[in-house]
């Protein structure tokens, strides 16, 4: 496929550019944007040295309301796996969950999902 070639009067044209003009079409943006709330936030905890697995069961069912089961599981992540994500949504939100993991000595960082 030929790409067109522009030329623009006075600028390397010709005098016969001038009768007949072409204008440039305008740039389209090749990345497409995905909507922030399309791309939620995460708050991860990660594992600790310091911190028992009983503790850290305990604060994610008085943080998050989680069941003991479902508080167990995360908690066995954490352990097994060095990390668990504990909760998702607005970026606000997950910083506030982080800072209040923060306040029970866990570890807790917020990024994208």
């Amino acid at each position: 496929m030929a790409v067109p070639v522009h030329r623009f009067p006075g600028i390397g044209g010709t005098m016969g550019d001038m009768a007949a003009p072409q204008v440039a079409p305008a740039q389209v943006p090749i990345t497409e944007e995905v909507p922030a709330e399309d791309r939620p936030w995460v708050t991860i905890v990660w594992d600790d040295p310091v911190n028992l697995m009983s503790y850290v069961t305990w604060v994610f069912q008085k943080l998050f309301g989680y069941s003991k089961e479902k508080a167990e599981r995360l908690m066995l992540d954490v352990h097994h796996k060095g990390r668990a994500v504990v909760s998702s949504g607005a970026r606000e939100r997950m910083e506030h969950d982080a800072s209040r993991l923060h306040a029970y000595g866990l570890w807790a960082t917020v990024d994208k999902s």
